[in-house]
């Protein structure tokens, strides 16, 4: 009997930048639900990848001295290297600047041209360069982007648009017949009163003002903007052609039963992305969820804040399932889930350390220092047992029915509480009491027993979730892995299995201020890493503000320079200062040529008295940095100011 195809993505993630915690938790949050479809018998496809055009990232790649292609390789690179760190089960990473995917976007986009759904016009509105999307003036939020609250930029060119109006009924009576399409059921009346039902305007999908992107290939002065190329990958990266010759794996997994998506995106996927695909008289996908975001306890994270967490900085204290955890635990479904390092550092201490981490611990002791680890079933039950088996059976049902929901910090919470009942259960049964009495022995065993078939059959369900965990689980309870309908009865785990002898420590209890000041070492090493050591060098005597007042300090603007004939070490520039123009001769030939000083703004000391250097005249001095091995660099200065502004 054939599996039934389930397929689930990811919004791809845009090359900008290192991802942080908050971009991590989507791989983690579609890796769980992709696990537990595979445990349930589906037949999985798990789809996550990478966006890679736009105006940004040309910007980026400028600032960082690449081309866009190095800059995407470099920063995709990094993305797939954290989501292979948090362990994640996915089947393509798609690149959209795969050949393949290029090839069709340009199909794509022809297609809709000719078929009159994609128009030639100019565009003139605000543009925000992060979020690469236009806006009308109306659409801003006090001046600013509504989508990130950035400042927008006046923008007007020739683009071409999409006529989303050709579709918008369609779409309305799609949402409306298909209450499961938009979840959760809050987001869905967002983009019906917010973007629907007031009528949609054109969108614009190609740009002029930038190069770095998928041309259009019948009118070349075109890009094609981000949309159409970005939302294309859930079918191109399936073997989606436009010819027709559609390969096996689009067959196969089209429509897409869920793209799990951040809420901001919402609008481009259940808006332009279901109209896109009812102009190519294609299916629609089945469910687009649009999860809540994980933000500081001090706010929403940014570079700017400082306050931004990474996904292996998390790890490399706490380890890949501890903040896997973490991440699919505390988010609600709906609203906006907080992280901070004591939060974490909580969780850690009382759920995986004291409730499952104690739990295996103490069961697997118990079973060797009374049973030399011989695990029985000597049917010694009693009622007290019955809660335990019966919640034990109930577990699996209850987690399935919230994965059917998507509400995976439930299903967690249900296993949780399948482990807190085992650590009730031995305060109940009171093994160490039983052990003292030889005639309580077969009972000891049977609670033994229960107990670790209890928690074999958590540690199954857990997997999903913290894989790594719970394999170790059950390798050191000896156990197999059981399929789903398995868990459909107690009593599997096979009489005389002996346990592990020298149980390990699953997770161990930690301090917040031990890991707070191991917090502020790495910082700390992390600055020195980037920064360097620097350079002490002897101080000199203390001066007064008046006595430093007495130095001109000025911006100066090289406008010719030439080698001193009579040194190996000497230029003399002529530099432009206000309305005069200054010779100065400077010791920097060793690092700087004549043609490359030319034009340079710099930091001049302009009431020095005149000196005279290898038989030159010099009427100041160029400030210069000195490095350990006695390298020179010219102070420059940073914005353009005038030449002649005092520097104070």
């Amino acid at each position: 009997m054939s599996k039934k195809p389930y397929y689930i993505t990811t919004a791809i993630t845009y090359t900008s930048g290192k991802p942080h915690i908050g971009n991590t938790y989507e791989i983690v949050l579609a890796d769980s639900i992709a696990r537990y479809k595979r445990f349930l018998g589906y037949d999985v496809r798990f789809q996550t990848g990478t966006d890679e055009h736009g105006q940004k990232i040309e910007q980026k790649a400028a600032e960082a001295g690449m081309t866009p292609k190095e800059y995407v390789d470099q920063v995709a690179g990094e993305i797939k290297r954290i989501w292979d760190m948090m362990n994640t089960s996915y089947d393509k990473f798609i690149r959209t600047t795969d050949a393949d995917h290029e090839k069709q976007v340009q199909k794509i986009f022809k297609k809709l041209y000719e078929k009159g759904d994609i128009y030639k016009g100019e565009y003139e509105g605000m543009y925000c360069t992060p979020c690469e999307s236009f806006f009308t003036s109306s659409q801003l939020i006090d001046g600013k982007c509504p989508d990130c609250g950035r400042e927008c930029q006046p923008a007007k060119e020739e683009a071409y648009f999409f006529k989303l109006s050709n579709y918008t009924e369609r779409l309305i009576q799609h949402i409306n017949s298909h209450p499961e399409f938009i979840q959760p059921e809050a987001r869905k009346n967002e983009m019906m009163n917010n973007f629907l039902l007031p009528g949609l305007q054109d969108l614009c999908v190609s740009r002029t003002s930038f190069r770095w992107g998928i041309p259009v290939d019948f009118d070349d002065k075109h890009v094609i903007y981000v949309w159409i190329d970005a939302l294309t990958n859930y079918i191109t990266g399936l073997g989606y052609n436009l010819d027709g010759t559609n390969a096996p794996l689009f067959k196969k997994y089209w429509p897409a039963d869920l793209h799990l998506i951040g809420k901001d995106i919402l609008r481009f996927h259940t808006i332009y992305w279901p109209i896109m695909l009812m102009a190519l008289d294609l299916p629609l996908p089945k469910q687009v969820f649009g999860h809540p975001w994980l933000i500081q306890s001090d706010g929403k994270m940014s570079k700017s804040k400082g306050n931004v967490i990474y996904a292996d900085d998390l790890v490399e204290m706490f380890g890949v399932d501890a903040v896997r955890y973490f991440l699919l635990h505390e988010m609600p479904f709906e609203n906006d889930g907080v992280i901070s390092w004591e939060l974490i550092v909580e969780r850690m201490n009382s759920d995986l350390a004291n409730t499952l981490g104690n739990l295996v611990n103490r069961t697997i002791s118990m079973s060797n220092k009374y049973f030399g680890g011989v695990v029985r079933n000597t049917e010694a039950a009693e009622p007290i047992d019955e809660e335990l088996k019966q919640m034990a059976l109930e577990t699996p049902i209850k987690v399935t029915k919230s994965m059917e929901k998507l509400r995976v910090a439930d299903a967690i919470t249900e296993i949780f509480a399948l482990f807190k009942r085992c650590n009730k259960y031995i305060d109940e049964t009171m093994p160490w009491a039983l052990a003292k009495e030889e005639e309580k022995k077969e009972r000891l065993e049977t609670v033994l027993y229960n107990l670790v078939e209890s928690i074999v059959i958590g540690a199954v369900l857990l997997k999903s979730f913290m894989p790594e965990t719970a394999q170790k689980i059950l390798d050191q309870l000896n156990a197999k892995d059981r399929e789903c309908d398995q868990l459909g009865k107690f009593g599997l785990y096979p009489n005389n299995t002996k346990v592990t002898e020298d149980p390990s420590i699953l997770f161990a209890r930690l301090d917040i201020t031990t890991v707070l000041e191991e917090l502020e070492r790495r910082k700390e090493e992390a600055k020195l890493k980037k920064y360097g050591p620097g350079i002490d060098v002897t101080p000199k005597e203390e001066i007064s503000i008046e006595t430093f007042d007495k130095l001109q300090l000025q911006v100066g603007q090289i406008i010719a320079c030439e080698e001193v004939k009579k040194s190996k070490k000497l230029l003399c520039s002529q530099v432009k200062i206000g309305s005069q123009v200054r010779q100065i001769v400077s010791g920097i030939r060793p690092q700087y040529s004549a043609e490359e000083m030319v034009g340079k703004k710099v930091v001049v000391v302009t009431n020095l008295k005149p000196a005279t250097l290898a038989g030159v005249t010099s009427e100041g001095m160029l400030l210069c940095a000195e490095g350990e091995n006695g390298e020179l660099s010219l102070l420059t200065v940073e914005k353009d100011l005038p030449h002649g502004a005092e520097i104070h």
